[in-house]
């Protein structure tokens, strides 16, 4: 049977009435006017006749001040029983600050499931105001969908608020505790979905969508669920509403409707979005299909959803339309909420989908690049959206060929191109590119992509890539690679592209070459080495170097000789020599190489020596810089040299660009600390000795190790030093100190046939506590029958100190010892004399290692003597 019986359902409205009071869902929204001036709108949900009606309500704003605003009448009917209230007032800050804006009502209504005796804890509602004028004015969030809500046993309910930010800045949502007398949580409040038998499932809110979602309810009645919906601007929380959301679920069969409607989007501004959007029921009931959010509600050109509401039974549709502008380009999308209800005799039900629409800044146009000496000068059109801030300057030293996916704005790391400038202003639509003075690299391509930014972070599609080079009016140089390694009788290739953009005109020649040279490992200035005269000697070859130990760095001075004008025209990027280390460790050797060369080295070449031979083999490539060749025998000498393959990314140039560097050898050597021991420590009382014992994690760990060493703290705060090592293969170590000392902190490390050691394992420590405390005995009987013949302190360990005083009943010092393991035999310590039977006292100070430190305890008792 798919409804309920009429009757039925007239009770449960009847008891409704009987018994309901008044407060049942709501929040509390602002805007800004100026200054620090708000206006503030309570919304509250009622029941209708309830005599509990409110024609105004008492706001605290937050600032230890509070004012009672009026309703706005008449209350607007929501159902024939419920009624949604108004209230509008206005409040000045004296200054920026955090305000929390409450309202709290002496009457909820009765028979909330979740709210135990509901009919007595009062409403209580919150918005948190961040007033900062760092971050600009702010508008609380609007929610466009009424707080109250129905639900059908055993069907999943899903709620959205269906909130609009007017300042685009972005939100999230979490659930949090419906709250009663001065804000305080309601004592025994549950989430809806704790209460009834097996506990219904899940109740949780998407934290980006704000879809309420509670599958499935299980038992009848009245829920309240609060939550927060909070704005971020900047990465910094600029406030929240909460909302107190009433859901009523009652036992029926329907069936929710059913929304389609496209995906997640994006749009170009400027251009217009159209799209059908379709509702339907599956239970044959009429559906009735709307929709709101923030399109609808811009200023300018607002989207449009026609019709809105679109009725039809069992099947309806609507279509949307949005002639977008340069006004509606936010970082955050804007959000269209959806909502189909249909019209079930007992319950009406709702679906919500929530569409997201982000509106995108078009690219700058026209972009172009045109070098200029070592600048390239960069040119694009004003861009169509006159709100823009400014636009974003990338660059790339080589093309890419992007082209921006549907939704992907500004430009992806993973493009390579990296952010040079930010340039404020939408009327600034040039850049000169320098590299920040610097000069551009000759023989390298450069790439740009523009992007235009917006004052919220919002970023535009890219523009398209364009390319320039510097003109080729320099020489270039192509190779330093090192020919012949020894430490007098070295030799490094030197080669340079020649100038082949000259104006012959404006410089006319004899041209000159000077090339410059300098140790990189002294540190020192560059030294003019030899002279060319004609512009076709590109190649030299530079000979007695010490190639075995210092890289070499080279440039070329670029001259005209011309008897009538003689001067300096540039010169080259200065470019080194291919300088390879080693750095041994056990079992294999740890190659490392320079790259601050002026080309684009792709990747490098490793050789290592034929042993015996004087030949090289190739044993791997890498993209990187520096490479691990394992697997080596320790002590055994291996020798390698590295291949550079590059080139540069401008046209004419030589390609690939290949350079080797010197020859360097070295030995594996076992420099590994071995695995760290894993300790542990038990105490033997009574022996007062602490057990060592340790082992590895795994088996392999135990190769190479040699013997241990033991390390011991007497307290936390101390220094460990060493107490003792073991020989090969110990596993075990039992520590006696004298006097017994049970307390302390251990920790222990291997050591292989290198000597190397691991690092300390765990730190185990032993208190005072371990082994009991001191105690006295309170009889004893010195008669020489070898049974309890003295009076001594038992349980004796971890003493620093001790001093004891034993006295008659008259206070006389019979005896006085500072010795922890003392025995007193009954005698007079002055007069050698048995003393008489009968109760002696003691008193003292003993002070006992701690592991924190030693510590001084007090000790007072009384023995009877007996003989």
């Amino acid at each position: 049977m798919k409804h309920l019986l009429p009757s039925v359902f007239f009770a449960l409205i009847l008891n409704t009435v009987v018994f309901a009071t008044h407060e049942r869902a709501g929040e509390i929204v602002y805007r800004h006017i100026e200054g620090l001036k708000y206006e503030v709108t309570i919304l509250t949900y009622t029941f209708t006749p309830s005599p509990a009606d409110r024609p105004q309500l008492t706001i605290s704003w937050g600032d230890e001040t509070s004012s009672v605003i009026q309703r706005l009448n008449p209350p607007t009917p929501i159902t024939n029983l419920i009624q949604r209230n108004i209230y509008i007032g206005e409040h000045t800050y004296i200054a920026p600050g955090i305000f929390k804006l409450s309202v709290e009502d002496p009457n909820r209504n009765y028979g909330i499931v979740n709210i135990p005796n509901s009919v007595n804890i009062p409403f209580f509602i919150e918005t948190e105001l961040v007033i900062n004028p760092f971050l600009g004015p702010n508008n609380s969030v609007v929610l466009m969908n009424p707080p109250l809500d129905y639900g059908c046993v055993d069907r999943l309910y899903i709620h959205n608020p269906a909130a609009y930010d007017p300042d685009g800045d972005s939100l999230s949502y979490k659930l949090t505790i419906c709250r009663g007398a001065g804000g305080l949580n309601i004592p025994g409040y549950s989430y809806p979905n704790q209460v009834g038998p097996n506990n219904p499932g899940i109740f949780e809110i998407n934290s980006k969508t704000g879809d309420l979602i509670w599958d499935s309810p299980r038992v009848q009645g009245e829920y309240n669920a609060a939550f927060l919906i909070e704005e971020w601007r900047y990465g910094q929380r600029i406030g929240y509403v909460t909302r107190d959301l009433q859901i009523e679920v009652v036992a029926c069969d329907n069936n929710p409707p059913e929304i389609t409607v496209i995906s997640d989007t994006c749009i170009n501004a400027g251009e217009t979005l159209n799209f059908e959007v379709y509702a339907s029921d599956p239970d044959g009931d009429q559906v009735t299909l709307s929709a709101t959010g923030s399109p609808f509600l811009q200023a300018e050109s607002p989207a449009t959803i026609v019709p809105n509401p679109a009725i039809g039974t069992p099947n309806v549709t609507s279509t949307f339309n949005w002639n977008t502008l340069c006004a509606h380009v936010f970082k955050n999308p804007h959000t269209v909420y959806f909502k189909a209800i249909d019209n079930d005799p007992v319950i009406n039900l709702s679906t919500y989908k929530t569409l997201n629409i982000v509106v995108v800044g078009p690219a700058p146009e026209n972009l172009s690049a045109t070098p200029l000496g070592t600048s390239i000068i960069l040119d694009w059109e004003n861009n169509l959206c006159e709100n823009i801030k400014g636009y974003y300057v990338f660059r790339k030293n080589s093309y890419y060929g992007f082209i921006p996916g549907h939704c992907e704005t500004g430009v992806p790391s993973y493009t390579g191109y990296t952010k040079i400038a930010v340039i404020e202003g939408a009327e600034n639509t040039g850049f000169i590119d320098s590299d920040n003075g610097n000069g551009l690299i000759h023989g390298i391509e450069y790439c740009y992509m523009v992007t235009s930014f917006f004052p919220d972070g919002a970023e535009s599609y890219a523009s398209i890539e364009v390319c320039a080079s510097l003109k080729k009016d320099l020489p270039i140089i192509t190779n330093v690679s090192v020919e012949i390694t020894g430490n007098t009788d070295g030799s490094i290739y030197i080669a340079w592209s020649k100038p082949t953009e000259l104006d012959t005109i404006q410089i006319p020649g004899p041209f000159e070459y000077q090339v410059f040279r300098k140790e990189n490992g002294t540190g020192g200035d560059f030294e003019n080495i030899a002279d060319f005269g004609s512009l076709n000697d590109t190649i030299f070859t530079d000979n007695s170097l010490n190639t075995a130990d210092f890289q070499y760095v080279y440039r070329i001075d670029f001259l005209t000789k011309n008897p009538e004008n003689s001067f300096f025209i540039g010169s080259t990027e200065s470019a080194p020599s291919v300088f390879l280390t080693i750095e041994p460790t056990d079992k294999a050797l740890i190659l490392g190489w320079n790259n601050n060369v002026p080309w684009i080295n792709e990747s490098w070449e490793i050789y290592r020596q034929n042993p015996g031979t004087t030949e090289f083999d190739l044993i791997a490539i890498s993209d990187t810089i520096g490479y691990l060749d394992s697997g080596l025998e320790n002590g055994v000498e291996y020798c390698y040299k590295v291949k550079s393959v590059g080139r540069y990314s401008a046209p004419g140039l030589i390609d690939p660009i290949i350079n080797f560097s010197q020859i360097e050898c070295d030995k594996p050597v076992d420099n590994v600390p071995p695995c760290i021991p894993v300790l542990s420590v038990t105490t033997d009382c009574d022996s007062l000795v602490n057990d060592l014992s340790w082992s590895f994690p795994a088996d392999s760990c135990q190769e190479d190790i040699v013997y241990f060493k033991i390390y011991y703290a007497i307290d936390e705060n101390a220094d460990y030093s060493l107490i003792h090592t073991t020989g090969p293969n110990i596993f075990e170590y039992t520590f006696r100190p004298n006097p017994p000392i049970v307390v302390g902190c251990y920790t222990i490390t291997s050591l292989d046939t290198m000597q190397n050691e691991s690092y300390f394992s765990n730190a185990v420590c032993v208190d005072i506590d371990q082994c009991g405390s001191v105690w006295f005995p309170i009889v004893f009987t010195p008669n020489n029958d070898d049974w309890n013949n003295y009076f001594f302190a038992d349980s004796v360990h971890s003493v620093a100190k001790f001093r004891l005083s034993i006295f008659n009943r008259w206070g006389t010092v019979v005896y006085k010892t500072e010795d922890p393991y003392f025995k007193w035999d009954g005698k007079d310590q002055n007069t050698k004399r048995d003393c008489t039977n009968g109760v002696y006292f003691y008193e003292g100070i003993i002070s006992l290692y701690t592991l924190n430190g030693p510590i001084d305890k007090k000790v007072r008792g009384s023995v009877t003597l007996l003989r």
